[in-house]
């Protein structure tokens, strides 16, 4: 039974906004595969400046995702995530 969750991601800048639409294309690809999962809505914050540096980055494209999941296809897009050399940080929670 899918349960709905809130994927935030930060997506590293590149002088390239087609590169920025790829990688958001692709994390909703990683959702929705196997229909295990089922993107609502796409909310696109735009660029924004971390609070951190992280990987000599100090600003980010910020995307939220509210989507319809499977519980057991949360640690492969996690996995994805991680791997994703484009997004820099990630938080998927279950909004109330």
């Amino acid at each position: 039974m899918k349960k709905s969750y809130e994927l935030t991601f930060i997506v590293q800048i590149d002088a390239n906004e087609d590169a920025m639409q790829a990688t958001v294309d692709q994390v909703k690809a990683w959702v929705e595969a196997e229909d295990n999962g089922q993107v609502i809505k796409i909310d696109r914050w735009g660029r924004r400046r971390l609070a951190y540096e992280i990987d000599g980055q100090r600003e980010g494209f910020y995307v939220l995702f509210e989507a319809n999941i499977e519980p057991d296809h949360i640690p492969e897009i996690e996995r994805d995530l991680k791997l994703s050399s484009e997004v820099l940080r990630y938080l998927i929670i279950r909004p109330d």
